[in-house]
Parts: structure tokens; sequence; C-alpha cells
């Protein structure tokens, strides 16, 4: 099984990052991160007669690098009780592949996949950072994909993360299951 991680923050080495990196240590991964590539905001064309319009952007090319893998990593900072807007940005253009004729069996492709989640915030994320946790849930529900866990670190300052020792463990605990998943 192969892993992608997605990651939805804005700076290097940020704490999210790091508790990211401690997930998927000696494992091999395709790291994409959102910040480098440009994603324009999905234009919603559900109800209209010409339907979604090619964006002209990156958004596809990420796709197209996601879904040869089994296993996906949301790697997300927890900005105002939820994921970041390029991660939003990024899933919100999901409904657009969903009725892209390029990728027509695009929920039946990510109904395979096993998701996790990182995530770290600096304000009580272990309670605040829930409705985000419960937001992923409801988008893998709704596209089939097998949400296998998360972590949720505790950081605002720079390398914050690396105090965080319960967040240090169930990373490890989930690196261990990667190990498994991937032999």
């Amino acid at each position: 099984m192969s892993i992608a991680v997605i990651y939805g923050g804005t700076r290097p080495n940020s704490n999210t990052e790091m508790l990211t990196e401690h997930v998927i240590q000696d494992l091999e991964t395709e790291r994409i991160f959102l910040k480098d590539y440009h994603i324009k905001p999905i234009i919603d064309m559900r109800h209209s007669t010409e339907g979604f319009q090619d964006r002209k952007d990156d958004y596809n090319s990420i796709i197209d690098r996601i879904l040869p893998h089994d296993i996906l990593i949301f790697s997300t900072p927890i900005y105002w009780y939820s994921m970041s807007g390029i991660m939003k940005n990024f899933i919100d253009r999901w409904s657009q592949t969903l009725r892209d004729e390029n990728y027509p069996n695009f929920k039946a492709k990510m109904a395979l996949k096993k998701a996790f989640v990182v995530g770290v915030g600096g304000d009580d994320p272990l309670i605040k950072g829930l409705p985000m946790i419960q937001q992923f849930k409801f988008i893998f529900d709704f596209m089939g994909i097998n949400f296998a866990g998360y972590v949720i670190g505790n950081g605002n300052k720079p390398d914050d993360i690396l105090q965080d020792k319960n967040a240090l463990f169930t990373a490890s605990q989930i690196h261990n299951e990667l190990q498994l998943l991937t032999k």
C-alpha cells in the first residue's frame, strides 16, 4: 500500500508538519504541499447547463497524484476550529471532480482508500479541534473513504508540538499501523 500526504499548512517546519513527519518517519510517502500549488476556489456550476468548467489551475495535477495511493494523510493546522483554508479549498473542488468526465470513477476510487488526519492547534485543540475531525469524518463518509484514525496535537509557537507527549505517542501508534499496512 502506498501513502500520499496532503499538507494544508503554509508555514515551513510547522508544528503540524513536525507531527506529521513523526507519523510517517522512515515510510515511503508522496508529499504534496498544497501551498506550492495554485488552486482556485470552486465555482458551483452543478445546476447550470454548461456544468463545471476547467479552472485552469493546478488542482487536477494534485488529484492525479493522490489517486494512485491507497492511504491518504490529511495534515492541517487547526484554524478557527477547522482545517486550513487551502485544505478546505482543495476538498471543495472534489464536487467538481465528482462530475468531471476525465475522472469517471472518482468516488469509487476514493472509496478504496484509508485516510488519517493530523491536526495541530493552540487553543485547547483536543476539544476545539473535534469539530474539524467530525467534518473530515462526514467528508470521508460521503466519499466512502475508510477513516482509519487521527491525532490532534497542541502547539502554537514553533516547536511546541515537541512538548506534547500524548500527541507524539498517538503519532507513533499511527506510524506503527502504517508500517503494518505498507508491508
